[in-house]
């Protein structure tokens, strides 16, 4: 039997815990309900989980300092699951490198439709049969190598750390070269769903690519912005 895909629900509010929990598990996950950091880290060390919910307001702790240690040091899902509706606050979640920011109250089914889109980025694709023809297993582009075997940025130094927010994005510029993509576009390849009228998903994350991929952030020659229609991938992509 295939194991459970486990969930960790970071939030000091017990009774918020109880009831994420409660739901994921009758949607047939296993859950670990934590109420702060040091508990988040313990359980990573081990029981790691597939994804994190991470509340942002924990009493004495700092919630993004919490988001910021775990994306550099662990490889899971985080969705930042917050109080903190702000720009500024969903704005620096996303830069620190959460995959998704969801603001409470929380909607049941859209946390969960939000999670089963998130794990569906982060499954392994199937194996191809051998009678298969050989799949595209990297693209390359400018100076720099996706190679989606790995789910990997390589680059003339070697290997670059994107987050799976990062890597989907980069995959569907790859995959659509010299096209002007919309952000309605982008959200719904990488995140399943369109944008909101205040959404900065798609800029913040762009921004966050230049600054791996470009020279002068300031300047992009690889990921251009075209006003009021999105971006575009201007570098010549080859796939092998």
């Amino acid at each position: 039997m295939a194991a459970l895909t486990h969930i960790a629900v970071l939030d000091d509010e017990h009774d918020i815990t109880e009831l994420l929990g409660n739901y994921l598990r009758a949607q047939g996950f296993e859950v670990s309900l934590l109420n702060d950091g040091p508990s988040l880290f313990a359980l990573m060390l081990s029981r790691p989980p597939d994804l994190v919910l991470l509340d942002l307001g924990l009493p004495g702790e700092d919630g993004l300092a919490i988001a910021r240690q775990l994306r550099e040091h662990h490889r899971c899902g985080l969705v930042i699951v917050t109080g903190r509706g702000n720009a500024v606050d969903k704005v620096v979640g996303l830069e620190i490198g959460a995959d998704d920011y969801i603001t409470k109250p929380v909607d049941l089914r859209e946390l969960l439709a939000r999670v089963r889109a998130l794990l569906r980025r982060l499954a392994p694709h199937p194996t191809t049969p051998a009678a298969s023809p050989k799949p595209t297993v990297s693209f390359g582009f400018g100076h720099w190598t996706l190679d989606t075997a790995a789910r990997r940025l390589l680059g003339p130094e070697g290997e670059v750390g994107v987050t799976t927010g990062e890597y989907d994005l980069l995959h569907t510029f790859v995959t659509h070269p010299g096209r002007v993509l919309s952000r309605d576009f982008l959200l719904e390849h990488t995140r399943g769903r369109s944008a909101g009228p205040f959404d900065r998903t798609i800029d913040v994350q762009i921004g966050r690519l230049r600054k791996k991929l470009e020279r002068d952030a300031n300047d992009p020659q690889l990921l251009k912005s075209v006003r009021g229609a999105g971006y575009i991938l201007v570098a010549q992509v080859t796939a092998r």
